[in-house]
């Protein structure tokens, strides 16, 4: 007989459960174990069988037959008593087909004979698994994964192991937490309470299964320090399944929180990327959509336009229509002037909301020129002049004739310009004034340091174009200043500001001023209305 190591039990202790559906197979087996000098404590003839037996007899092996009666087979019978019971299995089985093969191996078993039995085969087998229990057991509840902390108690809690990162990460040196309490070695705490968190070894001995630590827990390590902790307690069982004690197993879990708050952060800036990806296609879209419909309205008011002034050509051609004349006819010219001014109306739309979006979407176009405003204003007056003249309103343009040049986007000033001087004629009553003043001005400059989130004022001069268009004769109401340059906003119940226009107008002209880096405002006091436009003296 081969002799048997002394760190072994002797086969005399040695309980087998032995599961076979065939009666004559497990009688036979039955006497072989025995006439080696093992215990054979029953025989089970199905998988259920086999599990309850196990689960009721706590034997020290079973020997698993993979083909019983029942539902279940062996294989699964052996991975719930492994899994739950920890109780070595070999498989004793007369299929070794491939595929009975792979399953039975994913179930880590501790042997595997094949039928017809031989004694020493068998005997060999069965010590060899038990040995192999025993160091696995040791190995994977102690030192399995020496990169974490392992402290192993008895029964009685007290300290019976401590591995250098325990000893780490606890304070605690192995010479000095041997035999002392488990509470006095590991003291943890609940993150958000800072209140004293039960020892999962407690609650593994008592419910006899692996304990997982829960989230938020610290340990507290002799020198008061904390780290944030996770990992598990596990019972641990000797060879009869009787429990000895536990092992905690545990880890500094610093890195892995560090690790998901970066993942959580880079998940939230993916998620805030596609998000500003699609505010992008919808912006996208708008603007297609604005192009595609400005095209598509431009072209018939174009049209109409042209047509009208076919049909005046036309019908003064054949002497129907006398524009100059005071006659039945003079209603057919008023009809077509009204037409004629809504199709303008319209183009002028279309062109603002166009201009409004290209500087919305940043995109308008800027040709920077320098521009002496002493001779471009007057130029840029002279039409307004002559309908002021023709309102029997005064018109006057205060231009110094030594100004700096002005570097600035020319199609844009002049927009801004005319948009204001346009408002000035149409608003003002006849025997009021218009005035346009142009200086230059020198502000204090503020400035925001973004690194400190603090105004700091600069104290520094810096010059400025101020444009002032003035008119006489109508207050805009101080609770309608703050709203005038919102778009198709209109003051109620106004004589002076009439439904007339598109209602863009200003909206546009404060966008082009903010465009060109300047600013915009407008006063109303003592019988005058201000606009006052300041644009840096270089873009």
């Amino acid at each position: 007989m081969i002799d048997i190591p002394s760190n072994t039990q002797t086969k005399e202790t040695i309980r087998v459960l032995v599961v076979e559906d065939e009666y004559i197979l497990a009688i036979n087996l039955q006497e072989i174990l025995e006439s080696l000098g093992y215990v054979v404590l029953d025989i089970a003839d199905s998988a259920e069988g086999a599990i309850a037996k196990a689960t009721e007899l706590r034997p020290n092996l079973v020997l698993m037959d993979i083909r019983l009666r029942g539902e279940m087979d062996g294989i699964q019978a052996a991975e719930q008593i492994w899994r739950n019971l920890q109780i070595p299995v070999i498989y004793v089985t007369g299929h070794s087909d491939q595929s009975t093969v792979k399953r039975a191996t994913l179930t880590s078993p501790f042997g595997y004979i094949l039928k017809p039995i031989k004694e020493q085969e068998l005997y060999v087998a069965i010590q060899t698994a038990l040995n192999h229990y025993e160091r696995e057991q040791f190995l994977s509840s102690v030192l399995r994964e020496m990169g974490d902390g392992v402290i192993v108690v008895d029964t009685e809690l007290d300290v019976k192991y401590i591995n250098p990162i325990a000893e780490a990460l606890t304070g605690w040196r192995w010479n000095e937490a041997k035999d002392k309490m488990l509470t006095e070695v590991i003291q943890l705490i609940d993150e958000q309470t800072q209140l004293s968190v039960e020892n999962p070894i407690l609650a593994a001995l008592e419910q006899e299964t692996i304990i997982h630590l829960a989230s938020g827990v610290l340990l507290v390590a002799k020198d008061g320090t904390v780290t944030p902790v996770a990992d598990s307690a596990t019972p641990l069982r000797n060879s009869s399944g009787v429990i000895t004690g536990a092992v905690l197993v545990f880890r500094d879990d610093t890195q892995r929180r560090l690790t998901e708050e970066r993942n959580l952060a880079a998940e939230r800036a993916r998620q805030l990327e596609i998000q500003v990806a699609e505010l992008q296609r919808l912006n996208q879209l708008k603007e297609d959509f604005l192009a595609t419909t400005s095209h598509e309205m431009r072209t018939p008011l174009s049209n109409i336009k042209m047509t009208i002034s076919v049909l005046e050509n036309l019908l003064e051609q054949l002497g129907v229509l006398n524009l100059n004349a005071l006659s039945p006819s003079e209603s057919v010219a008023r009809y077509l002037t009204i037409l004629r001014d809504q199709c303008e109306r319209e183009l002028d739309l279309v062109d603002n909301l166009l201009h409004m979006r290209m500087i919305d979407a940043n995109v308008y176009p800027l040709e920077l020129t320098s521009i002496q405003l002493q001779n471009w204003l007057p130029h840029v007056a002279e039409y307004f002049q002559e309908r002021a003249q023709a309102r029997q309103q005064s018109f006057q343009v205060n231009v110094s004739p030594n100004l700096p040049p002005l570097v600035s986007d020319l199609a844009s000033l002049t927009e801004i310009v005319s948009e204001l001087l346009n408002n000035a004629c149409k608003y003002t009553p006849p025997d009021e004034e218009i005035t346009v003043d142009v200086q230059v001005i020198d502000t204090v400059k503020s400035l925001i340091n973004e690194d400190i989130e603090s105004v700091i004022l600069d104290n520094l001069q810096v010059p400025y174009f101020q444009i002032t268009i003035s008119n006489s004769g109508a207050i805009i109401p101080k609770q309608e200043q703050s709203r005038i340059f919102e778009a198709f906003y209109r003051i109620p119940q106004s004589d002076r500001w009439q439904q007339s226009g598109t209602g863009l107008g200003l909206a546009l002209v404060k966008k082009l001023v903010e465009y060109l880096q300047g600013t915009i405002k407008v006063t109303s006091s003592q019988g005058w209305t201000r606009f006052t436009v300041q644009l840096p003296l270089s873009l």
